[in-house]
């Protein structure tokens, strides 16, 4: 191995051992824990060290079997490429550790068979975010969607169907981007992104080109459930299995807004005046806060923990899409530092729900009597993470806000600052409804002392460390932005 092709390895580690855990796994159980998590440990540690490495050497451009683009495919890890390839691998690690307890509870014996799939679609998760090819993108959605739907059809109860919703959205999304692939291979002759931003420029017409970049948009659209395009999430990642919700909740909806972004900066971009020109780039903003007041609203008549959080998702989704087309840095800056906030976020709050559901069995808003005297390190975490889904200071979703409402106000997009405000109270009443039943309700007619039974410590300690991280990444915000975000947005801009 050498440190050259180090990203390489961060990527084959978890998929051979995707392998091993299949063959070793179903001989015996105790093979899945150290196979995953050491494959992830090390993954995290080299994504690190690249990241360290762009931060100091500049971009790497890699050609994979030795055939330069256009004709191979080539990986291209800028600083927010290499950022992203952390996330995964960082939030994929505490994400394994908080699944393999829930996992053996709900589904044993499957135990090899979800771990499998869940490691190839985090291997597709850290492929997406430094590949520079639009036609490998595709395929990379594709294993990451396909693992996707297997795991969330190993639910109980209606989780088939949800995933065969999803199955079918999903691959609607695929044909719009495929579609959009293809128009710009005939217009370009390549499907090298850089290539491709060159090219088009110097071609006469635009009708073309703008039916390309509809076809890409809305086919990450779908993948992303941005609003109305949402139908499948809530149950897809409410009913799937409470490991599988671990991983798919923090990373798939922040990893295709990165490719979102990806898209417009390294394709669309020469052509943005387009977007301009036509009020598209207006009336998207305007989608995105309506998406954020309609799913909002939604999760405001949720019963049930776990749902409540699939709505509030699509919200956020809004967010970051509405931050990406306000088109100014600041709103960009919001967008991208969100990602990174929303992504730990969710982790936080859905290990919370998965250590809760362990112990009660149930997310229904009644079975929450009580916790915070029965599992209080649990309850205490869940709070840090809701307050940082609110935008309270110093936790890093305050930062992420504050960006996007500037970005807003820059803009002039009052209707959009406007839904951000009203996102914000009702993220408080949902969460200080929570605490409310969490904390001042009694489990029992009586006010007998309550013996505290937390999670296992496979559970409770990675959502401890994603809370903790909450507040170490609101107080660093600043070195963030100015070393990865700023730098990013320039060559963008």
């Amino acid at each position: 191995m050498t440190f050259a092709n180090l990203h390489m390895y961060v990527l084959a580690v978890p998929l051979l051992t995707a392998l091993a855990v299949n063959l070793l796994g179903r001989r015996s159980r105790t093979w899945i824990a150290p196979l995953t998590l050491g494959a992830l440990s090390f993954s995290t540690v080299a994504a690190a060290l690249v990241l360290v490495r762009v931060l100091r050497e500049g971009t790497l451009h890699y050609t994979v079997g030795n055939w330069s683009p256009p004709y191979g495919i080539e990986l291209v890890i800028d600083p927010l490429g290499a950022l992203m390839l952390l996330l995964v691998a960082a939030a994929a690690l505490l994400a394994t550790s908080g699944a393999l307890p829930s996992v053996a509870l709900e589904l044993p014996g499957r135990e090899h068979l979800f771990f499998t799939l869940y490691l190839i679609l985090i291997v597709g998760l850290m492929g997406l975010v430094i590949t520079g090819d639009a036609f490998n993108l595709y395929v990379l959605l594709e294993i990451t969607s396909i693992t996707t739907y297997g795991l969330v059809a190993m639910g109980k109860g209606r989780a088939p169907l949800a995933s065969f919703n999803y199955i079918i959205m999903g691959s609607i999304g695929a044909c719009f981007y495929l579609l959009g692939v293809g128009y710009l291979y005939i217009l370009t002759g390549t499907l090298n992104m850089a290539d491709i931003a060159a090219i088009l420029p110097t071609l006469p017409g635009t009708v073309a080109a703008a039916t390309a970049f509809a076809f890409l948009l809305v086919g990450l659209w779908i993948k992303m459930a941005f609003f109305p395009l949402h139908g499948w999430l809530p149950n897809a990642y409410s009913l799937a299995p409470t490991g599988a919700g671990l991983l798919i909740a923090p990373l798939m909806t922040k990893v295709t807004i990165y490719l979102m972004i990806r898209v417009l900066y390294s394709i669309i971009h020469p052509n943005w005046a387009l977007l301009a020109e036509s009020g598209v780039q207006s009336a998207l903003v305007w989608a995105a806060a309506l998406g954020i007041v309609c799913a909002s609203a939604m999760a405001l008549g949720q019963r049930d923990l776990k749902r409540m959080l699939t709505y509030l998702i699509v919200a956020e989704v809004g967010y970051m899409v509405g931050g990406v087309f306000l088109a100014n840095e600041t709103g960009l800056t919001g967008a991208l530092l969100h990602i990174v906030n929303d992504a730990l976020m969710t982790l936080c709050l859905f290990l919370a729900a998965a250590a809760i559901v362990y112990r009660t069995g149930s997310l229904e808003f009644d079975s929450l009597r009580g916790l915070y005297r029965r599992m209080p390190v649990t309850l205490a975490a869940f709070t840090l993470a809701a307050f940082s889904m609110i935008g309270v200071p110093p936790t890093a979703g305050f930062f992420s806000k504050w960006y996007l409402l500037l970005g807003g106000i820059e803009a002039g997009q009052w209707g959009y600052v406007g839904a951000l405000l009203f996102s914000s109270l009702v993220n408080a009443v949902l969460f200080f409804r929570i605490i409310e039943i969490a904390f001042f309700r009694n489990s029992a007619a009586d006010d007998r002392p309550l013996p505290v039974t937390e999670a296992p410590a496979m559970l409770v300690g990675p959502l401890v460390l994603s809370a903790l991280a909450l507040v170490v990444l609101g107080l660093g915000a600043g070195g963030l932005v100015d070393s990865v975000i700023l730098p990013a947005i320039a060559a963008f801009l």
